[in-house]
């Protein structure tokens, strides 16, 4: 069950502390806050978190955080944060080596009937952030990897985990999209319309200590209102079940 340590409050945003001790920080984002300062100008994860180790420890001057992987704008849920430079370098090797198992919840829009590996060939275009499911000899091409299974249909929508295996920009979204299932609310690769939320969540995250070498895992629940409301019943039986 997701429980959060401590909570606080960054401009219009609500972050839960998942955990904390003197190398990682854990935090529930919320979605459609940027993970770090860009062109939008708008508060990101990383200085909020700055600001709250700050406080909470009196910590006069700079904070160091370092950001060891990214989330998409519009997706909330688990992100780890380092607060060593130490860890930065263990935990970013973990990523990179893909030896963690992180695990996602979406809604997608139409019937996953049955558990599916997905295998594909993106490129990005650097010009609009998209990425475009390519052939496999297409310059630049990176492969992507993951695991959508399906735990509930309803209203012609699916509720999906998907395990990733690659770490590609947009890689659940692109690659669902490419199947004729595309997430809930995405409007860049779906049929989502203004004010619909993308329906994606970094839900589940276990990682290696960084100095304490131990298998750690993260819960962050999705939302309970919009699309999600339809599925509670199972998540909460997700909840329980890696709980």
């Amino acid at each position: 069950m997701e429980q959060c340590v401590d909570v606080f409050s960054a401009g219009s945003y609500r972050i839960g502390v998942l955990y904390l001790d003197n190398h990682l920080l854990v935090v529930r984002k919320p979605p459609n806050m940027p993970v770090q300062a860009d062109r939008s100008g708008d508060l990101d994860l990383l200085t909020a978190c700055k600001g709250y180790i700050g406080e909470r420890f009196s910590k006069p001057g700079a904070v160091y955080l370092g950001l060891v992987h990214r989330l998409d704008r519009p997706v909330g849920g688990v992100m780890v944060l380092a607060r060593t430079s130490k860890a930065a370098a263990r935990l970013s090797a973990q990523f990179a080596g893909h030896d963690m198992d992180k695990r996602y919840l979406c809604v997608l829009n139409g019937v996953l009937d049955g558990q599916r590996t997905l295998r594909d060939w993106l490129l990005k275009d650097e010009k609009t952030g998209s990425s475009s499911v390519v052939s496999e000899n297409t310059s630049g091409a990176k492969l992507a990897l993951l695991d959508s299974c399906p735990i509930a249909v309803k209203h012609d929508l699916t509720l999906s985990e998907v395990q990733l295996h690659t770490g590609r920009s947009h890689q659940i979204r692109v690659q669902h999209a490419h199947i004729a299932l595309p997430l809930w609310g995405d409007q860049r690769y779906g049929t989502g319309r203004a004010g619909e939320q993308l329906a994606l969540w970094a839900w589940k995250l276990t990682i290696e200590h960084p100095t304490r070498h131990e298998q750690m895992t993260f819960l962050s629940r999705p939302p309970r209102d919009g699309v999600w409301g339809h599925f509670q019943e199972e998540i909460d039986g997700q909840e329980t079940h890696h709980g």
